[in-house]
C-alpha cells in the first residue's frame, strides 16, 4: 500500500509530546513491512534544515484560505529509515518559537491540511491511505469528503483518523467557518459544529473512513460521557468504525542492554546492573544514605497536568512517606503542580528528589533504570508510554486502571506468578495508597519480587504487533470503500 501519515510533530524533526514518538516509529515499521510510506508535517523554526538535508521539491504552492490564497513551499528529506518526509513551509505561520498554542492556530492548520492535499496532487502521488493524527489534521477527512469528492485523484483513497488525546480538540469560533471554503450546510450539529464553534477533532472523527484510538480501552471509554469530552454522542454514532490499537515503543531507544545514558547496562538474563543504577540515582538525588538502599524508589517522568492524577499524590503524600519510600520526579507543566512538588521537596527532603521545569533526557533514562516502581495514577490515559518503557527496564508500574494503562498492566498475582505490575480502579487517594502499600509489601519479599521483575523484563510491546493491526485496519477500510 501507499500510505502517508500527516501530523503536527514527528521525531526527530519536531516534538512536544508522545505524538512525535509515535510518528517517529510507526511509519518506519510499516515501511519495513513492504509498504511505500511517507510522512508530512509543518516546517517549524525548530527543524534543522541543514542537518536533515531538506531539499525544495515544490517551490510555490497556492493554498486556499478563506477568500485568498497562501503561498507555501514543499521541502523533502529522506529519513534514516528510508521514508520520504515532506515539510509544508509557510514562514508567516510556522517560523515561530513554539509548534502550536497561538491565537491563529486555526488558520495555521487549515493551511497545513489543505497544503498536504494539494501537495499530493502536485506530486502525482496517489495514496491508498491518508492517516491523520489528532486535531491539527482533523479537517483533512472533511476536505476529502467534500471539496475533493468529485475528482478522480482521491477516489480510491481512504482516510484514517487517530485520536491520541480527545481532550485537545482545536475548536475555534464559528465566525471562522468561511476560512474552510466548505459549504455552509456542513456547519451543523452532526458534522462540524460544536456549541457554536468549528471543531477539527469532530471533523476527523465524523468524516474519516475509519477512526482509531491508541488503546482498546480508551476506544470504549471515549464513547461515554465521563471520557467523551462532549464528543461521546458523535463517537457512538460511529461505533462500528471506532477501533483501538495500542501504541508500541522503540526497543532500540529504550533498551537497558544498550542504553548509553544509564549508569550500567543490564538485561533480562543478567539484571544485576539494575541495582547499580538504583544506587547511582539515589546518589545523584542525595538519597543514598546509610541503610537506605533497600528502601523502594518510586519514579515518575511526566507532564504536570490534572490528567495525570497528581491531586491523588497531593492528598496521599503524608501516608505514603510513612511507608519509608523514596520518590523521584522529573516533570514540567502546570504551575499548580509545580508548586505542589516544590512544597513536597521542602517537606520531605530526605525522601524526595524533584526536578522541575525542564526535560532532562539523561535523567529520564536514569529514572526508568534506577527506580523500583514507576507511578502513573492518571485520571485518564489514552495509551501511555511511561509504563511500557518502565517495563522494558524492569521497573514495576503502579497505575490507575484506565485507557492504555488498563490494557497493558496486569495485576501481579504472587501465587500464580502472573502479571507485570499493580493497579487500582477507584480514583481516590485511599485507593492509590492501598495499591502502593500492596506493591511495597511485595518489594520487601524477594522471593516474590524477583519473579515480578523478570515478568516485566520479558514483556514485549514492540511496534511490529501494532503495525500489523494497522495494516489490517487499512485493508479492511479499503475493502469497505470498494464494496
Amino acid at each position: 500500500m501507499k500510505i502517508i501519515h500527516v501530523a503536527a510533530e514527528v521525531l526527530p524533526y519536531a516534538k512536544t509530546g508522545g505524538l512525535a514518538d509515535v510518528l517517529g516509529a510507526l511509519p518506519t515499521v510499516l515501511s519495513g513491512m513492504g509498504n511505500e510510506v511517507a510522512v508530512a508535517l509543518p516546517l517549524y523554526r525548530a527543524v534543522d534544515r541543514e542537518k536533515h538535508g531538506l531539499q525544495t521539491v515544490i517551490p510555490s504552492l497556492a493554498v486556499p484560505l478563506g477568500d485568498s490564497h497562501i503561498e507555501c513551499q514543499i521541502l523533502k528529506c529522506m529519513s534514516k529509515g528510508g521514508l520520504a518526509v515532506y515539510f509544508i513551509a509557510c514562514d508567516p505561520f510556522f517560523d515561530r518559537d513554539k509548534l502550536y498554542g497561538y491565537a491563529d492556530d486555526a488558520e495555521r492548520f487549515i493551511v497545513f491540511d489543505r497544503a498536504v492535499i494539494e501537495m499530493l496532487k502536485s506530486l502525482d502521488w496517489h495514496p491508498d491511505i491518508i492517516h491523520c493524527h489528532d486535531w491539527q489534521t482533523g479537517l483533512i477527512p472533511a476536505f476529502l469528503k467534500s471539496l475533493y469528492a468529485d475528482g478522480a485523484f482521491y477516489r480510491q483513497t481512504a482516510s484514517v483518523y487517530s485520536i491520541h488525546n480527545l481532550a485537545y480538540q482545536g475548536a475555534f469560533p464559528g465566525e471562522g467557518f468561511p476560512l474552510l471554503r466548505l459549504p455552509y450546510e456542513m456547519f451543523n450539529y452532526h458534522e462540524l459544529e460544536f456549541y457554536g464553534q468549528v471543531n477539527p477533532m469532530k471533523a476527523g472523527l465524523v468524516f474519516a473512513d475509519a477512526v482509531v484510538t491508541v488503546s482498546e480501552r480508551y476506544a470504549k471509554e471515549i464513547q461515554t460521557p465521563d471520557y467523551g469530552e462532549g464528543l461521546d454522542a458523535a463517537l457512538r454514532e460511529r461505533k462500528d468504525s471506532v477501533h483501538g490499537i495500542l501504541n508500541g515503543i522503540d526497543y532500540e531507544k529504550w533498551n537497558p542492554g544498550s542504553d548509553t545514558l544509564i549508569h550500567q547496562t543490564y538485561d533480562a538474563v543478567n539484571s544485576r546492573g539494575k541495582a547499580e543504577n538504583k544506587r547511582f540515582l539515589q546518589e545523584r538525588g542525595g538519597l543514598a544514605r546509610t541503610g537506605r538502599t533497600r528502601v523502594p524508589v518510586i519514579g515518575c517522568v511526566s507532564r504536570l497536568s490534572s490528567q495525570k492524577g497528581f491531586d491523588l499524590i497531593e492528598a496521599a503524600a503524608p501516608q505514603l512517606m510513612n511507608l519509608e519510600m523514596q520518590f523521584v520526579l522529573l516533570g514540567a507543566g502546570d504551575g499548580y503542580y509545580t508548586k505542589l512538588f516544590e512544597d513536597m521537596a521542602r517537606r520531605y527532603p530526605q525522601q524526595t528528589y524533584i526536578t522541575l521545569g525542564r526535560f532532562d533526557n539523561e535523567l529520564a533514562h536514569q529514572i526508568y533504570a534506577g527506580s523500583d516502581f514507576f507511578l502513573m495514577p492518571s485520571r485518564y490515559e489514552p495509551c501511555g508510554l511511561g509504563q511500557l518503557i518502565s517495563l522494558a527496564y524492569g521497573t514495576i508500574p503502579i497505575v490507575r486502571a484506565t485507557g492504555g494503562l488498563a490494557d497493558t498492566i496486569e495485576e501481579y498475582i504472587p501465587g500464580a506468578n502472573t502479571g507485570n505490575g499493580f493497579r487500582f480502579d477507584e480514583y481516590s487517594p485511599d485507593a492509590l495508597y492501598r495499591c502502593i502499600e500492596r506493591a511495597v509489601k511485595i518489594y520487601r519479599f524477594p522471593p516474590r519480587w524477583k519473579p515480578l521483575v523478570e515478568n516485566a523484563l520479558h514483556c514485549d510491546f514492540s511496534w511490529d504487533v501494532s503495525a500489523r493491526k494497522y495494516l489490517d485496519l487499512y485493508q479492511q477500510t479499503l475493502c469497505t470503500m470498494a464494496c
